[in-house]
């Protein structure tokens, strides 16, 4: 019974716009519980979960079946009440690498070709993950508009993203006088090659400098989540909670001009 159950959670989990590889994950960690734990209570929970040495894995099926229970209890399904005391593993937050002005300025002199260039000034642009890089095609890029179309986020669903004026000139140099459909005709090893072949930072380091970079000077929440992808403000939490100091004052500086 709990293993049918998981299909109707993972769709009811997609249908209201969540993240589907969030749920497509759970789901994974809920059919091997649901296998080893057929009659689940807190105690063979805890056992369960105590199986997993890694921290990081432990936290990922602890939320998972968090998740589950919530949407059990919404549809009046029993036998998952204890769901609160399922203890979430506390993971150490080792400091993050992030991409600044300063390293974006230094690479870009380190830039040997159009191409390279242009990645560059996209993920500095535009925070993408690597793999929507490298999935872009030349008819997702409006240069009059000034924004990229995303077609296959890791939310599963297209989003747009603006374009700087020095990416857009950027790719435009780039796409001259090719006749291609891929944008950047690379693999997201590729990416992670060239950057270090750059000395750069990671992309993901870009990601997260992109949305600091952003904030610092004055986009909204609003419009980074919704510019990245991001369904709720715990990502921007997560990848600014170092710098929030910062921001905050720099914020209100602005705020007293």
């Amino acid at each position: 019974m709990n293993i049918q159950l998981i299909d109707e959670f993972v769709l009811d989990w997609k249908l209201s716009g969540k993240a589907a590889a969030s749920v497509d994950a759970y789901a994974k960690d809920l059919a091997e519980f649901f296998t080893q734990t057929p009659e689940p209570c807190l105690t063979s929970t805890k056992a369960w979960l105590n199986q997993t040495p890694f921290t990081s894995r432990r936290r990922k099926k602890a939320q998972a079946i968090r998740a589950f229970s919530v949407w059990a209890a919404e549809h009046a399904i029993s036998g998952f009440e204890w769901w609160r005391q399922v203890p979430i593993a506390k993971e150490k937050q080792l400091p993050q690498s992030t991409a600044t002005k300063d390293d974006y300025v230094k690479v870009i002199k380190r830039t040997k070709s159009a191409r390279d260039k242009a990645i560059i000034e996209t993920l500095w642009s535009t925070g993408l993950r690597r793999s929507e890089l490298c999935a872009l095609l030349a008819e997702d890029i409006d240069f009059l508009a000034g924004f990229v179309l995303v077609r296959t986020s890791k939310t599963g669903k297209p989003r747009i993203v603006p374009l700087s004026p020095s990416a857009k000139r950027a790719i435009r140099a780039h796409l001259q006088g090719r006749k291609t459909e891929s944008v950047f005709g690379i693999t997201p090893n590729g990416v992670r090659l060239l950057l270090q072949r750059l000395e750069a930072p990671s992309a993901h380091a870009w990601r997260r400098g992109w949305a600091v970079h952003a904030l610092r000077n004055g986009v909204s929440e609003t419009s980074v989540r919704a510019a990245a992808g991001w369904s709720s403000g715990a990502m921007v939490a997560r990848y600014t909670r170092t710098l929030s100091g910062e921001l905050a004052i720099e914020e209100f500086q602005r705020s007293w001009v």
